[in-house]
C-alpha cells in the first residue's frame, strides 16, 4: 500500500504590514484589546495589483525547492482558497500556468479556514489510491479584499498569505489519517453574502464572533477525540499541535484538550493574524524551517471555518 509523506514546505507573506496601531485610526479599537482578545500584533496585506496566485506561486516554489523537485515532476495540484483571482479558471489552473506545469489535474477546494486540511485530505487520497505520486498542496488567501475596514469585528482579525507542501508517495506512513466535516446549518455564523445571485457590491465578510468561538471550541474538541481514537493514540503520543491560527484563546483551549504545553504548539497568529486556508501551512513551514518540528515527530493539524467546516490531519513528519 502507498502512503503520502511531506517532502517539502514553503510559505510567503506579503511585504506590506498593518499594525494594530494603524487599525486604531480606522475603527473603535485598541492595540491592547486586539492583543488580549486575539493574540494578534500585526497582519500582512497584498499590494495593489498583487494577486492570490502570486502569493501561491512563491510559497509553491519554496516548497518545491525544499522537496528538491522541479515543477514538471508534479502530477496533481490542489489549492485551498476562499479568495481566488477570478471566478474561473481556478486558482490552481492559474498557478499551474505560472509554474509552467502542463497536463496534470489542477483544482481548487473551498472550505474557508479548514481549506488546507480539506485539500491535504483530498491529495492524500489521490496518493493512496495510486492516482498521483507528487502533489502540490497550497493554501492561499487575500482576505483583505473581502474585509469591510469599517467593521471592527472582522478587520482586526484577518490577513493575507500563502503556504504550501509537496506530498510524495512513500512506502512508510506519513499522513496517518485525515478527518473532515461540515454542517451547513451553521452557514450564517461566518459568511460573505455577495456572489452571482446577490451581486458583488459590498461583498464583505460577516461574522458572529461569540457563536463562532463556541462552535470552534466544541468542534475542535470533538475532532481531537476522533483523530486520536482512529489511530489508537493518546494525547501523549502527539508531539506537536499545528492549529488554524484564528485566535490565541481558541488555540489555548485546544492545547488544553490535548494536555499539550504551549511550547509544543506552533503559534504564529501574532505575526500574521488569521490567513484562513493559508494559516496552517504557514505555521507548519515556519516550525519546520526553524527546526522545532523534526523528522519522525507526530503532528496534529486542525482547523475550523465558515460552512461551518472543521477537520484534522494527523501525520508523522
Amino acid at each position: 500500500m502507498k502512503y503520502s509523506s511531506i517532502a517539502g514546505t514553503g510559505g510567503y507573506l506579503p511585504e506590506r504590514v498593518m499594525t494594530n496601531a494603524e487599525l486604531e485610526a480606522l475603527v473603535d479599537t485598541t492595540d491592547q484589546w486586539i492583543r488580549e482578545r486575539t493574540g494578534i500584533r500585526k497582519r500582512h496585506l497584498v499590494a495593489p495589483g498583487q494577486t492570490c496566485s502570486d502569493l501561491a506561486e512563491i510559497a509553491a516554489r519554496r516548497a518545491l525547492k525544499a522537496a528538491q523537485m522541479e515543477p514538471a515532476e508534479i502530477d496533481l495540484i490542489v489549492v485551498a482558497t476562499t479568495t481566488p483571482d477570478q471566478i474561473f479558471p481556478s486558482l490552481a489552473c492559474l498557478l499551474q500556468q505560472q509554474l509552467d506545469i502542463h497536463g496534470c489535474a489542477a483544482f481548487d477546494v473551498q472550505a474557508v479556514c479548514t481549506g488546507f486540511v480539506y485539500a491535504l485530505s483530498v491529495a492524500d487520497q489521490f496518493v493512496r489510491t495510486g492516482n498521483a505520486s507528487r502533489v502540490l498542496v497550497v493554501g492561499a488567501e487575500t482576505m483583505s479584499r473581502i474585509i469591510d475596514w469599517r467593521d471592527r469585528n472582522t478587520c482586526v482579525l484577518f490577513g493575507d498569505g500563502a503556504g504550501a507542501v509537496v506530498l510524495k508517495a512513500s512506502d512508510e506512513p506519513g499522513v496517518l489519517s485525515t478527518h473532515i466535516h461540515a454542517d451547513g446549518a451553521y452557514k450564517d455564523l461566518l459568511q460573505v453574502r455577495g456572489g452571482l445571485v446577490q451581486g458583488f457590491d459590498n461583498a464583505f465578510m460577516e461574522m458572529r464572533g461569540n457563536e463562532v468561538f463556541k462552535m470552534a471550541v466544541t468542534t475542535l474538541g470533538s475532532i481531537v477525540d476522533e483523530t486520536l481514537a482512529a489511530n489508537g493514540m493518546d494525547q501523549s503520543d502527539v508531539d506537536w499541535l499545528v492549529p488554524h491560527q484564528a485566535n490565541i484563546r481558541i488555540i489555548k483551549a485546544t492545547a488544553r484538550k490535548l494536555k499539550l504545553p504551549m511550547d509544543r504548539v506552533v503559534v504564529t497568529v501574532a505575526e500574521h493574524g488569521n490567513t484562513s486556508s493559508a494559516s496552517i501551512p504557514l505555521a507548519f513551514d515556519e516550525a519546520v524551517r526553524d527546526g522545532r518540528i523534526r523528522r519522525g515527530e507526530t503532528v496534529l493539524m486542525e482547523g475550523f471555518g465558515g460552512g461551518f467546516t472543521w477537520g484534522s490531519v494527523l501525520l508523522r513528519y
